[in-house]
């Protein structure tokens, strides 16, 4: 899997910023581009969610907010399985219980925020829900930067939010709340899943439970809905776009980036649904959206900003 392969390639800190210095320009802009790549990964993982959120939203009335999470989980596990080919053997207990905790996050992340879709408004859902992120990173960090960072993220989240929430159904908001905590604990065990499998192997097995978790809520709610060809495909594009590709870029990312910067990048998850919402369904942006999107891009360029000074303080 081609992915995969990109953190075999990473030099480690210690020599990559003595080395920019002493061969020039080039080095030093080919290890800035070095540093800016799990930032990237993450970027193009949100577009991908949010594009594959698009999709989802049309299948919803196919297959119910059930059928569409054994679609996407299911296929992108058989996607995944398919590509990897993961070994089983040679694996402790420990990992094992990395991977159905992995798998348990995942499944109760998509379960819960596609409950909380079908009763709430989608940028409000993922409004809520990446305060889970947020409240991670602001525990898991020991820096007062990070919290300072943390912090102006979530004032942007809560501003983002239009001061609306107060007319939310309350078990819609419930449920992306709940899919807020377990999207924290996907970060944790996706980060440890990354050190303890090679490549996206670790991925594919717990996506793999995580579709066995689902399947039998599907079958109840959507039965053999589930089996229309044309559903089936539109699966297959919410499976690739919203669990296939920004997985296996957020599991790269996280053998590169610390949780709790990561957590504060995934406050770009509203600010990207924003954007999309203006550019692919012309939704105007008010003056309160758009202040509310910079400082939480703002405060993820500040967290990956500290982190950069980090690691080069770290290599001298």
């Amino acid at each position: 899997m081609a992915p995969a392969a990109a953190p075999t390639a990473a030099a480690p800190p210690t020599a990559s910023a003595p080395a920019a210095s002493a061969v020039g320009p080039g080095a030093a802009r080919a290890v800035a581009g070095h540093r800016l790549g799990p930032v990237a990964l993450v970027v193009t993982g949100g577009l991908s969610v949010q594009f594959g959120s698009a999709v989802a939203v049309l299948l919803m009335p196919r297959a119910g907010a059930l059928g569409v999470v054994t679609l996407r989980l299911v296929l992108a596990a058989a996607v995944l399985l398919i590509v990897c080919r993961p070994k089983v053997r040679g694996y402790g207990r420990a990992d094992w219980g990395t991977i159905v905790a992995f798998g348990a996050a995942m499944a109760g992340m998509n379960i819960l925020f596609y409950q909380a879709a079908d009763r709430i408004p989608l940028g409000a859902a993922v409004t809520l829900e990446v305060l889970g992120p947020l409240i991670l990173s602001v525990v898991a960090s020991r820096r007062l930067m990070n919290l300072l960072w943390a912090g102006l993220a979530l004032g942007g989240v809560v501003l983002l939010g239009g001061g609306g929430f107060d007319r939310l159904d309350p078990l819609g908001a419930a449920f992306a709340l709940a899919a807020g905590a377990m999207w924290a604990a996907y970060i944790v065990f996706s980060a440890r899943t990354g050190r303890r499998f090679p490549q996206a192997d670790g991925l594919a097995l717990a996506m793999a439970f995580g579709a066995v978790l689902s399947l039998p809520l599907g079958i109840a709610e959507a039965g053999d809905k589930l089996l229309v060809p044309s559903t089936i495909g539109l699966g297959l594009a919410v499976a690739l776009m919203s669990s296939v590709l920004p997985y296996t870029l957020e599991l790269l990312a996280l053998r590169r980036l610390p949780a709790p910067t990561f957590a504060i990048l995934m406050s770009l998850e509203p600010a990207i649904a924003a954007a999309a919402g203006f550019l692919v369904l012309s939704q105007a942006l008010s003056g309160t959206d758009a202040l509310a999107i910079a400082l939480v891009i703002g405060a993820s360029m500040g967290a990956v900003r500290t982190q950069s000074r980090r690691a080069r303080a770290e290599a001298l």
